[in-house]
């Protein structure tokens, strides 16, 4: 049923636990290869069957290794990736997590020299996005950024949601799992209508506090 005041619901959520993942992560997102870089690890983790929490306090501890770079992240060994991730809680893959974050700070560094920032650059200036066949930059940003090991659509679609706060053009963006939340809640499930009943920048903090609501509105844990 739709909600017959969607700007008071979106202002409600907002207030209830307006945080980006990349904040609760500690990622201190800005448009910055280091920061950017980090976004794309914590979308990473966030990729597989592990609750959100547990993937933010992950990064955490890989940041307080100080693997915050690709380089400092290929420089590290796999035991000291495997022994962060276990520090934060993420034990179930992190033996398979540790390598592949090896082989993401690869990727990012032959595919785009070691900045993130070349992955928007590359999908505006794609023939894919000016022939309209890729549904828009952000869908197109989405699937360059799976090139990571590990990081399937589920994850692409978290790192675009976060992304697109300092990545204006992409916004309004929704990942699957929030905008089932949004439906569930009574709003759009379409980025453009819901957009309307939210503050100027704070797009990116609402898609991430739906996303935290499960299919019955309530916080998934």
């Amino acid at each position: 049923m739709a909600d017959p005041d969607p700007s008071r619901t979106c202002r409600e959520l907002l207030e209830r636990d307006g945080r980006t993942y990349a904040e609760e992560g500690e990622v201190g997102l800005r448009d910055e290869p280091a920061p950017l870089y980090r976004l794309l690890v914590l979308a990473t983790l966030a990729s597989t069957r592990i609750r959100a929490e547990v993937a933010a306090a992950a990064a955490r501890e890989l940041w307080a290794a100080g693997f915050t770079t690709p380089q400092r992240m290929r420089d590290s060994t796999w035991q000291q990736r495997v022994d962060a991730l276990g520090r934060g809680g993420y034990r179930r893959y992190d033996e398979s997590t540790a390598t592949a974050l090896a082989e993401g700070a690869e990727v990012v560094r032959d595919r785009w020299d070691d900045d993130v920032r070349t992955v928007r650059e590359r999908c505006a200036g794609s023939e894919q996005l000016a022939d309209g066949l890729a549904g828009g930059l952000a869908e197109t940003v989405a699937e360059e950024v799976q090139a990571v090991p590990r990081l399937g659509p589920v994850g692409a679609g978290i790192f675009v949601r976060e992304v697109q706060a300092v990545w204006r053009d992409l916004e309004p963006y929704l990942d699957g799992r929030a905008a089932d939340a949004a439906a569930a809640a009574g709003l759009s499930r379409q980025p453009d209508r819901l957009a309307a009943h939210v503050p100027d920048g704070s797009f990116a903090a609402l898609a991430a506090t739906l996303a935290r609501l499960g299919p019955g509105g309530v916080e998934a844990r």
